[in-house]
């Protein structure tokens, strides 16, 4: 078993100890008064309005969902920038072999020589073309919601007959009102 291995397993046994610890603590302290009061549902402060379990609106769901996954995917840019900037700033030879080595160790610490300025060019473009690769996929991902209709607030249904799903569902036919 090698250390880090050990040390994780170390570290997950303290962690699981303390969150133990503190729960058995707060089970013994806290006082064990039920009431109706602490039974009923509690929403900001105002009474509540009908049952609980009422139909939750989808959009809210599809809106915040597309929300997480495009903002996750845009986390991606701050590491790729590091290092289109670094590869970029290696390219210059006026740069001293100190100066290069220490750009080089912004990415990787324990960096012992520093790439010449042919190799940061190639690792510039490479990144570039990269990151064009990724922005394409998200753009694709983007048109494909907008066509979809998912990025409607008021999806029409329309929007829905076009994308069955299943493809051997049929759109069913509507009654007008």
């Amino acid at each position: 078993m090698t250390t880090l291995v050990l040390f994780i397993l170390i570290f997950l046994l303290i962690g699981c100890g303390f969150l133990f610890a503190n729960m058995m603590v707060g089970k013994l302290v806290r006082p064990n008064k039920p009431s109706v009061a602490k039974g009923e549902i509690y929403e900001c402060g105002e009474e509540a309005i009908g049952s609980a379990w009422v139909q939750f609106d989808l959009r809210f769901y599809v809106v915040a969902l597309l929300f997480v996954i495009f903002d996750v995917e845009m986390a991606f840019f701050f590491p790729w920038a590091v290092v289109f900037g670094t590869s970029n700033r290696l390219q210059n030879e006026n740069l001293t072999t100190e100066a290069r080595l220490e750009l080089v160790r912004t990415l990787e610490p324990m960096a012992t020589t520093a790439p010449d300025p042919a190799v940061a060019h190639r690792v510039a473009w490479f990144a570039f073309a990269e990151l064009a690769v990724f922005f394409a996929i998200l753009l694709i991902g983007f048109a494909y919601l907008w066509k979809r209709g998912d990025l409607d607030w008021v999806r029409s249904t329309a929007a829905q007959e076009k994308f069955p799903l299943h493809p051997n569902d049929q759109p069913v036919a509507r009654l007008s009102v």
